[in-house]
């Protein structure tokens, strides 16, 4: 368990390894890893109102707007009120931002600041398994029989929006809506950025800026 409750958030454009940092830290620091994506698939399984309310978007190929996505992300952290968790996937707005500023105070901010050029070559080589989430890709996480699944053997797909067209709108977005979110947790003095264009090499930065904060239980020499 970690020595105090850190509370953190991961920010991140499509493609810029968050998943793995996230992975990293949380094994490293004895973390929750808190996925907005992961919450979203369960309650939508699970046809509750808030993933009902979510699907219908969803389906639509609409972005789940702030209210929904909010409540979703607030109910789950209720529920861990005395736990320390690393948020992957929210706050992406400033509305966002604000509704988690009323229930905690945040120890640290990451940003991943990746190319443009390598963004988009990770996305265009990305597959996914849609019923599970899980992520490949074709570079540096490949399938064991290619366009399949390793657990289950089901097929991968190509999101549409991972279509090498499609990627330059979606990271033109990201960076729209994460711009005041950045601003934000920069003018509070907990922002740290990191730029590179390969995870391993800003993994020992990131888990440094950790260390100073929390104890490890794991050294990042496991990696």
């Amino acid at each position: 368990m970690a020595s105090k409750l850190l509370r953190a958030v991961i920010l991140g454009p499509p493609g810029s390894g968050k998943g793995t940092v996230c992975q990293r830290i949380a094994q490293s620091f004895g973390l929750q890893h808190l996925s907005s994506g992961h919450f979203l698939r369960e309650n939508i399984k699970a046809n509750t109102e808030v993933g009902d309310m979510a699907k219908q978007y969803i389906e639509k190929g609409l972005l789940v707007p702030d209210h929904v996505i909010t409540r979703l992300m607030m109910s789950e952290l209720e529920n861990r009120r005395g736990e320390p968790w690393l948020l992957d996937g929210f706050p992406r707005t400033l509305v966002q931002a604000e509704a988690l500023d009323k229930i905690c105070e945040l120890d640290l901010v990451i940003t991943l600041n990746i190319p443009f050029e390598t963004l988009k070559d990770r996305l265009s080589r990305r597959w996914i398994h849609p019923p599970s989430g899980r992520v490949y890709n074709l570079d540096f996480n490949p399938p064991h029989v290619h366009g399949f699944d390793d657990i289950t053997g089901e097929p991968l797909v190509q999101q549409e929006d991972d279509k090498p067209e499609a990627v330059a709108a979606r990271l033109r977005q990201y960076k729209d809506v994460a711009k005041p979110v950045i601003e934000l947790y920069k003018s509070r003095g907990v922002l740290h950025q990191f730029s590179g264009t390969e995870t391993n090499k800003i993994w020992p930065y990131v888990y440094t800026l950790f260390s100073n904060k929390i104890t490890p239980v794991k050294s990042k020499e496991a990696y």
